[in-house]
């Protein structure tokens, strides 16, 4: 809630309608910080006996869109909107991105493994005339993807498959895979959108696809 109200006031403050942003001027009371932390989930990745699950599952529902975002590294509400457009299914690379500057209109290789999962969507998405890579035939309101919808075919995969996980620890998993296979930490953070805070490296913005392509392929199953 204060996230929001803080959000708000900076939109009333920049186009004068507030002077001051009074959300950002009080803290959390400190029993409330400590309560959240207490409710705080951990964050899980996927085994890899769970991601081989799905692999053998991947024809089921929304499972393929779960095995997209292991091996992409995309946040949930990235990948529930991934445009066609932004597909290039012939140099193998996506590109998207929201929340941050360095999150924004980033290239995210696409991965061997799942190049045959998001070419069989891309196909069917321009039959269904969709605009989106992922879609909803049945919706009443337009075959585009919503973060709703993909959580609620998350979650029915979930279920399906025993599983327990959030669509954000797909994310999760995506990084920690990328570090136990030792990719460049700094290919890693373009890749996932983090910033980046070393003046040396932030300058040096010309990593090419391929030194993108590289890293990623370091990923195994």
């Amino acid at each position: 809630m204060k996230s929001m109200f803080n959000l708000l006031f900076d939109y009333a403050v920049e186009h004068e309608i507030a002077m001051s942003n009074y959300a950002r001027n009080f803290k959390l009371d400190k029993d409330v910080a400590q309560e959240k932390e207490r409710n705080k989930k951990d964050v899980v990745p996927f085994t890899k006996e769970e991601i081989q699950k799905l692999w053998d599952d991947k024809d089921y529902g929304a499972t393929d869109m779960v095995l997209i975002s292991i091996y992409s590294g995309w946040r949930p509400q990235e990948l529930a909107i991934l445009s066609i457009d932004d597909i290039d299914l012939e140099n193998d690379i996506m590109y998207g991105g929201l929340k941050t500057d360095a999150g924004k209109n980033r290239i995210v290789p696409i991965h061997p493994l799942i190049k045959p999962l998001i070419q069989k969507r891309y196909d069917e998405a321009l039959k269904l005339q969709s605009p989106t890579l992922f879609f909803d035939e049945e919706s009443q309101t337009g075959v585009s993807m919503t973060y709703d919808k993909y959580r609620s075919r998350f979650n029915k995969v979930m279920k399906r498959n025993k599983m327990t996980h959030r669509p954000h620890e797909c994310r999760h998993t995506f990084i920690t895979k990328a570090k136990e296979a030792n990719v460049n930490e700094y290919v890693l953070k373009l890749i996932v959108g983090h910033a980046i805070t070393d003046i040396t490296e932030k300058v040096y913005t010309h990593r090419t696809i391929e030194e993108l392509k590289e890293e990623m392929n370091k990923i195994q199953m």
